[in-house]
């Protein structure tokens, strides 16, 4: 696998957007050798992915038509990530210099459009890769041997984009490299993969109007195509069990403030009404495993009460709560807590996301 990289680096430097005998045998190397010779290695990366990462295959590009600066193999799971334009995979990218190449781990960074392939949002880029370094850096506490910033050096837009979708790289020179360190490092990129993909099915790269969001789709759709197919994402258990877990550290929080705390949860549109002298507090109680906690969704009459009591009512949100989907019940834990105490709705932006249509 090392030897053919070496020589897919040779080519770089006699790039041509055309089709010329130097390009035909890169796009040989890179559609047929390179990627045949990746797939051999799939049972040993298999074993770095979740037993539910069944799917794992391998798939190539050296150019749509005209030839690209930037050719690349990726390798991906057919669920998590059934196109290059979506969700997020292991990628090895070509220096268009030819002076080496990268093993990255990074996300879709274009959309087809009107006909076309355009570029995702630098901010959508920079919001999708953060969260994935962010799943990275919680597990193992450091991105090694991933610490490289990539660059390509080319000069079309569209390889600057496989830059910014790039949440972590390492940086090699096939003759500095043995092709037992290569398997390595692709192994361990597999492995941070893998965290993402059970951080997806979590729905922590969601926000919590989002999850509640597909909620409603599947009820309203049907059979409209899921996000990761039957089976994925999180059950009514599960979602219970985080519904619990947020009301038990909300609880506790209010308590440690000098609050008397009784749940309403079950009978009035608030979850919590919390007393102190004579302060009085109706709260909102917002639980989550999402790690961007930035929209939430809430029903017409919540959000009809904090408009007519504002400074009478508070939002405590819990994010992060992570999930132990083995146990019966599933098993919570974690969580962090952020309490907006004296609650002010006109200052956060509140749109419909949902209507009852009935007859007149």
């Amino acid at each position: 696998m090392l030897k053919t990289i070496a020589s897919i680096c040779k080519l770089q430097p006699l790039y041509s957007a055309s089709n010329t005998p130097e390009m035909k045998e890169r796009g040989n190397l890179v559609r047929s050798v390179l990627t045949n010779q990746l797939r051999g290695e799939i049972t040993t990366l298999q074993s770095a992915f979740n037993d539910v990462f069944d799917d794992v295959a391998v798939e190539s590009s050296d150019g749509i038509g005209r030839k690209t600066e930037a050719p690349w193999v990726r390798l991906h799971s057919k669920t998590m990530s059934p196109n290059p334009r979506t969700g997020f995979y292991l990628v090895i990218h070509f220096v268009a210099d030819g002076s080496g190449f990268y093993i990255t781990v990074g996300c879709g960074s274009t959309i087809w459009s009107d006909g076309d392939l355009r570029p995702v949002s630098d901010t959508e880029l920079t919001k999708r890769t953060n969260w994935a370094r962010s799943v990275i850096s919680s597990r193992w506490g450091t991105f090694e041997p991933f610490v490289d910033k990539i660059s390509l050096g080319a000069k079309a837009k569209l390889p600057k984009t496989f830059e910014k979708a790039t949440a972590i790289a390492k940086f090699l020179v096939p003759s500095l490299t043995t092709n037992a360190q290569l398997v390595g490092l692709l192994y361990q990129a597999c492995e941070g993969l893998n965290e993402i993909y059970i951080a997806q099915l979590e729905e922590r790269d969601l926000t919590p109007a989002d999850q509640d969001a597909f909620q409603l789709t599947e009820i309203t759709r049907p059979l409209q195509k899921k996000r990761f197919g039957q089976g994925f994402g999180l059950t009514a258990p599960e979602r219970k069990a985080i519904e619990i877990h947020a009301m038990k550290m909300a609880l506790e929080h209010l308590g440690s403030q000098g609050f008397t705390c009784t749940d309403t949860s079950s009978n009035q549109s608030f979850d919590i009404l919390a007393k102190k002298g004579g302060e009085e507090l109706k709260v909102e109680v917002k639980g989550t495993t999402s790690d961007l906690c930035e929209t939430i969704m809430m029903t017409k009459n919540e959000v009809e009460l904090h408009r007519s009591e504002s400074g009478k009512t508070a939002l405590v949100l819990v994010s992060s709560i992570r999930l132990n989907k083995m146990t019966t019940p599933p098993e919570t834990s974690g969580g962090n807590l952020e309490a907006l105490l004296a609650w002010d709705i006109t200052t956060w932006s509140v749109q419909p996301m949902a209507y009852q249509v009935s007859r007149g």
